[in-house]
């Protein structure tokens, strides 16, 4: 069986290898793509100099809100939005950072961010009146709720799977993609409305877990894998899987057809788009109904059972493969849910699982490895935790929080806010 693992790792390996070689860009360019409340910004101005002065090029976001400069030679240029040009409503999150000063290597394309929010909540810091302030930890509060339940979604199944089978899955994140992929596909490619394209996305989602299970975990476990080879063999799948959706889908984000450009409601001193509010009603709904059948069904308390311990589940009358077979398809299927729910509040791209696993981990690993509620209260502080801080961060690096939450939580409570803590040995 030993051998059976290591040639798998090596055959997932090699195609990984093969997969990953470097494509070398065509040239050097600074390029990005201007967002307010995941809608598209376009229309706005960015011009291009060098470090002295030297005008490079000017251009105008798109309809997508995407720009880009290509610049003669690697090195330093200055990048400006032009303010003037921001449509109504619309303004810099700190108005003297209109210009950046980008550092472009040799055939690389950088790419440049200008953090834009609802005009009149633009501010630099606590400096600013108290008004401004407390209103922009309001917007950033309830972005770091929207974050958080998305994290939370993917989360919880990350947990149950954890639980029911100690697995620390690497490729969950890849479970996200394939819910925002299937959803893209049905609704833009096949011009089915989004919300049954969601729905179709879902079953896509479930039936990927359960498959997963029946004819490829399940075998594992079975043949008596360890659970580090298995942990690595989901490293080597992750990244099988995430370089087939460049394959197929491409290395462009692109977005849904449905509610792509809506307007913003202001709310107090909250603006968002209301397909943001309808989302955080659904994710509150999906994970309060996970929650309710974790506790109320047999097959919640037969899981809950097969967490605490496997053995003992099983010498009591318990299908134990039977109920990590279901765990696997409820958390394939909600995992599919927060890729379409992410997808929504940004585009959809070959990555976007693998970019938000990181913040799943700490979401999981603050809350408690294995509890569904942990998940979900660490979820919920690690999406709070990334939007306030740049208050005090740049933007730029607001997801280096989630590792600082990561470290905090290993160091001083190892097992997670509602985890229990096991004696070893």
């Amino acid at each position: 069986m030993r051998r059976a693992v290591i040639a798998f790792t090596a055959f997932l390996g090699g195609l990984v290898l093969l997969l990953s070689s470097p494509a070398w860009a065509d040239g050097e360019a600074l390029k990005g793509t201007l967002q307010n409340q995941g809608q598209p910004v376009n229309g706005v101005k960015i011009s291009v100099t060098t470090q002295d002065g030297k005008p490079v090029a000017e251009v105008t976001s798109g309809a997508d809100g995407k720009w880009q400069v290509p610049v003669p030679k690697a090195g330093e240029y200055k990048v400006t939005l032009d303010q003037k040009t921001l449509p109504s409503g619309v303004a810099l999150k700190f108005k003297d950072k209109d210009t950046l000063t980008v550092q472009v290597y040799e055939g690389s394309q950088r790419n440049v961010l200008f953090a834009l929010g609802a005009a009149g909540q633009q501010g630099n810091g606590p400096a600013s009146s108290d008004s401004s302030f407390w209103n922009r930890v309001a917007q950033l509060t309830f972005e770091g709720f929207n974050l958080g339940l998305i994290i939370a979604l993917a989360a919880m199944g990350l947990s149950l799977i954890f639980g029911t089978t100690g697995l620390t899955n690497f490729a969950h994140g890849e479970l996200l993609t394939l819910g925002a992929m299937s959803a893209y596909f049905f609704n833009v490619v096949l011009g089915i409305q989004l919300i049954p394209a969601t729905v179709i996305a879902v079953i896509v989602g479930g039936a990927f877990g359960y498959l997963q299970d029946r004819f490829f975990w399940g075998k594992l476990r079975q043949r008596g894998s360890s659970l580090l080879a298995m942990m690595i063999i989901s490293i080597g799948l992750a990244l099988f899987l995430r370089y087939l959706f460049l394959f197929l889908f491409g290395g462009e984000s692109a977005a849904y057809t449905d509610y792509n450009a809506q307007a913003g409601i202001q709310v107090g001193p909250i603006s968002a788009a209301p397909k943001n509010f309808i989302a955080m009603g659904i994710e509150l709904a999906v994970l309060l109904i996970v929650g309710l059948a974790l506790l109320k069904t047999r097959t919640g308390k037969a899981a809950r059972a097969v967490a605490d311990n496997p053995a003992l589940a099983a010498s009591s009358g318990i299908n134990v493969d039977r109920v990590i077979r279901i765990i696997w398809t409820a958390g394939g299927a909600v995992a599919a849910l927060a890729g379409v729910m992410l997808g929504l509040s940004q585009n959809v791209g070959y990555q976007m699982g693998f970019q938000i696993l990181l913040l799943v981990f700490a979401g999981v690993t603050l809350g408690g490895l294995g509890t569904a509620f942990g998940a979900l209260v660490g979820s919920i502080v690690v999406g709070l935790f990334i939007q306030l801080s740049t208050l005090v961060v740049p933007t730029e690096l607001k997801t280096v929080g989630a590792l600082l939450v990561l470290i905090l939580v290993m160091l001083f409570r190892p097992q997670g806010i509602l985890g229990r803590r096991e004696r070893i040995g």
